[in-house]
């Protein structure tokens, strides 16, 4: 309960809550298996090892991946972003080259980017958005030449909602040598993903959003450039050989993971995924589906509310504004109510100045939602308006 009001959570799209297998297999490893993994000959660092490397597999299986080799462990979807800018771009490209992203971008999608870009003096294009909140494909088309030499875009967004149409951008992409990277935090564990079927040369997410632990996540890298990528951070268990001359490191994906990983999360995201696959990601999607259909329908029907993105199909949320209250006044008054939403830019400043609003109210849903809980929000929103009108 929140404020002694029964929970509605309509936060998932920041991080989703966790299923009780999830928090007993953290609970299990560290009460029976604690050890560090790959560097012990005992029990338990077998015991570690064998159930963190499991866990790579099952992201592989899970994303459609060739082998357990093209998963490199991460903090989450931006540190995997950071590593392929550190390493593979940042080896790659050239003063003149050109990146090119989106409008719609999540800040860990940008931010990397404008970095590499002043150090490297590199070129960054934009595609923008139409007033649905859509990518102008038009546009993408024009700026799609020869002196772009990586394309970054987000799958679904995170505060429109917008599904974009990842294929074709890959397909395009992969015409003139591109390479391409796709920021799936609000896709992996909501829709069906296949990264070979995408065409995407990098795929990066995170276990939070997809009921698993905060802190692990993955980078999907094609087997190629992951061998061809040098190493991004130096330390112990990255390494073959060290001697004070120099070092030789380990093939990918150990390359890149340099110190002690986070092996209870690693692991707890491949229990994520065994509950998810029991659902079925089909199931899930249209839960989910049903739920943004409902909440599309019942916000229409509130006075003075806008709602940014496209119509369905999208994500699995909602982004509004109402006109007689800014978004964190708003979601303090539903916090009020046991309301769990989210206000602000969403680390999408650029969207929200293409929409001209200060920010935005955010409802995102999950499978374990329900639309008794949608319609309950509606009417906490009703009184909103009537409270700050």
């Amino acid at each position: 309960q929140v404020e002694e009001q029964p929970l509605i959570y309509f936060d998932n799209a920041a991080t989703s809550q966790k299923p009780q297998s999830v928090i007993d297999a953290l609970s299990r490893f560290y009460g029976k298996d604690n050890a560090n993994v790959h560097r012990g000959l005992h029990e338990l660092s077998a015991r570690s090892t064998a159930a963190f490397e499991a866990a790579r597999a099952k992201v592989a299986c899970f994303i459609g991946a060739a082998s357990p080799g093209e998963i490199v462990f991460t903090r989450g979807t931006t540190e995997a972003i950071n590593l392929v800018a550190q390493s593979h771009a940042a080896s790659r490209l050239q003063s003149g080259d050109a990146i090119l992203l989106t409008e719609m971008e999540h800040h860990s999608n940008l931010v990397p980017w404008q970095l590499l870009a002043e150090r490297l003096s590199l070129e960054l294009r934009f595609v923008p958005l139409l007033d649905d909140g859509t990518l102008d494909l038009e546009v993408f088309d024009r700026l799609l030449d020869e002196k772009v030499k990586l394309v970054a875009c987000v799958h679904i967004s995170n505060s429109l909602g917008t599904i974009n149409p990842i294929r074709e951008i890959c397909r395009k992409a992969r015409g003139i040598g591109a390479t391409t990277l796709i920021d799936g935090a609000q896709s992996a564990g909501h829709i069906p993903v296949d990264v070979r079927d995408l065409g995407c040369d990098f795929f990066a997410f995170s276990g939070h959003k997809m009921c698993g632990p905060t802190g692990i996540g993955c980078l999907y890298g094609r087997h190629e450039l992951l061998e061809a990528m040098p190493p991004w951070q130096g330390g112990g268990e990255m390494i073959s050989s060290v001697r004070l001359e120099g070092s030789q490191f380990k093939p990918a994906p150990q390359r890149f993971e340099a110190g002690t990983p986070d092996i209870a999360g690693a692991i707890g995201l491949g229990v994520a995924i065994d509950y998810l696959t029991e659902l079925g990601l089909e199931a899930v999607e249209a839960r989910a589906d049903e739920l943004t259909c409902h909440a599309l329908a019942r916000l229409g029907e509130i006075p003075g509310l806008r709602i940014l993105g496209p119509e369905m199909p999208r994500g699995s949320l909602v982004s509004f504004s109402m006109e007689v209250a800014h978004p964190h006044d708003l979601v303090e008054f539903a916090n009020s109510r046991g309301l769990a939403l989210r206000g602000g830019h969403h680390c999408t400043q650029p969207v929200m100045r293409r929409f001209k609003v200060p920010g935005t109210t955010r409802a995102s849903f999950a499978f374990y939602n329900t639309l008794e809980e949608i319609d309950a929000m509606i009417d906490i929103l009703l009184d909103a308006r009537r409270f700050f009108g």
